[in-house]
């Protein structure tokens, strides 16, 4: 996420950080790099020109206070003006009035807005509210099987009709079922086509006057570029948008659109998808992606995911263990899933601040692929010998190294860690971190 425009952010940043004084002729110099570096990731030109503006315009004034240095205050004033960009607070949905709430997405055919709408539902199916999707879309061949296939695997009810091809129609009777069965808030998920045109703007408009969403979201596609955000201002000229959903994020090295959207058209981005799980969706929070998108981390979003994966009660029963020194193979392999829960080791490391891209750092797709062969060797064990390790003889290795499409010298290495794992827990326990260094442990 971010790649490119996170690097060059790093180059700038590297070089001004232990500026003694900042003069106009080392701002000027910083400001030209950062103005290419936006140029070059597709943000709109007015956005660069204003952005560099407000951020030369603050570094020539009176704000370096004592307890930083001056380079240290440049790249907060970039890192301030960049969280206006993006927003400024994070903007919450409007749900709140009689139930059913309704909610309205919108976009181009492509931008992925019914995977979204099952997203949205899901995220909001997690918070508490009993969730009705709807499948007002009669343009595109099989979005109304689309639906119904997410609204099954994520747990969410569908209100589909196959009497009426009229959307307006679907979304007024679907308000109604919504209403008599208790739901509390109802998604539409409309057409899109592939180019903005007026039959597709005066179908967005006769829905909303007929049932008044509190919500109007676009599903815009980051990787497009500037093509999102000016799909994002005609859609909000016909339809007065609350707020955008960017799909794909994971993907955007660039980040042209996030950081033109809201400029641009002055309203909010609301959510984002990073990933093509149901679960990878969450609420744009502007601080957190700005610390991102300068190379800074988002330290909270890494905490988030963590308390997501992790099941505190096999958390307390884990530290018994360790107190006991009955850590099993088993309980590693949990630790390995919960990690792959949380997203790729790239993507982890990017949130950890200085992490991303550090030079000779550790070959995290090989790390990946070690993981993968830990979880393939212990599945490969018999439930005995997960249990107990010392059980494991040539015989029994050589077995487990065929299950496994490993060699045995992959098995002969997994089980020196994990024992001087053991060993080094132990240490901990008993002592404290005495006698604990970094050459000895063993991941």
């Amino acid at each position: 996420m971010f790649e490119s425009i996170s690097e060059k952010f790093g180059s700038i940043f590297s070089r001004i950080r232990g500026t003694a004084k900042l003069s106009e002729e080392n701002i000027s110099q910083a400001i030209r790099d950062i103005r290419m570096a936006l140029l070059e990731a597709d943000v709109n030109y007015k956005v660069v020109k204003d952005f560099v503006g407000h951020v030369k315009e603050r570094s020539l004034g009176e704000e370096v206070t004592g307890r930083v240095t001056p380079g240290q205050q440049f790249i907060k004033i970039v890192h301030d003006e960049m969280v206006t960009l993006l927003g400024g607070a994070e903007a919450k949905m409007s749900l709140s009035g009689a139930p059913p709430v309704m909610v309205m997405m919108s976009g181009l055919m492509g931008s992925g807005k019914t995977t979204t709408t099952a997203k949205l539902g899901a995220y909001l199916k997690k918070g508490g509210r009993k969730i009705l999707m709807v499948a007002a879309d009669t343009q595109r061949p099989a979005a109304r099987e689309q639906l119904m296939s997410l609204g099954d695997r994520i747990g969410i009810d569908v209100y589909s009709t196959t009497e009426t091809d009229d959307p307006v129609e679907i979304c007024q009777e679907a308000r109604s079922h919504g209403a008599a069965n208790g739901y509390d808030v109802v998604i539409l998920d409309t057409a899109g086509r592939l180019h903005v045109d007026r039959e597709l703007m005066d179908e967005l408009a006769t829905i909303k006057r007929a049932v008044n969403p509190a919500e109007i979201l676009l599903v815009a596609d980051a990787m497009s570029g500037q093509d999102a955000v000016n799909a994002a201002e005609e859609f909000n000229a016909a339809l007065d948008l609350t707020g955008v959903v960017l799909t794909k994020l994971d993907g955007d090295a660039r980040g042209g659109a996030a950081l033109s959207i809201k400029a641009v058209t002055d309203r909010p981005i609301k959510f984002v998808g990073v990933g093509e799980k149901h679960e990878d969706f969450v609420a744009f929070d502007p601080v957190r992606m700005a610390g991102r998108i300068l190379g800074m981390g988002d330290v909270v979003s890494l905490v988030e995911k963590a308390q997501e994966v992790v099941d505190e009660k096999k958390a307390k029963e884990l530290e018994k263990k360790l107190r006991k020194g009955a850590f099993t193979l088993d309980d590693f392999l949990d630790q390995i899933k919960s990690i792959k829960k949380m997203g790729s080791l790239e993507g982890l490391m990017g949130m950890i601040p200085g992490m991303k891209g550090l030079p000779g750092g550790v070959d995290l797709t090989q790390a990946e692929s070690e993981m993968k062969r830990i979880e393939a060797i212990i599945n490969s064990m018999t439930q005995k010998e997960r249990d107990n390790h010392t059980i494991i003889n040539g015989s029994r290795r050589k077995r487990i190294a065929r299950g496994s499409g490993t060699r045995v010298e992959d098995v002969n290495r997994l089980l020196k860690r994990y024992s001087t794992m053991k060993k080094m827990m132990k240490k901990v326990t008993k002592g404290g971190l005495k006698g604990i260094s970094r050459g000895n442990i063993p991941f």
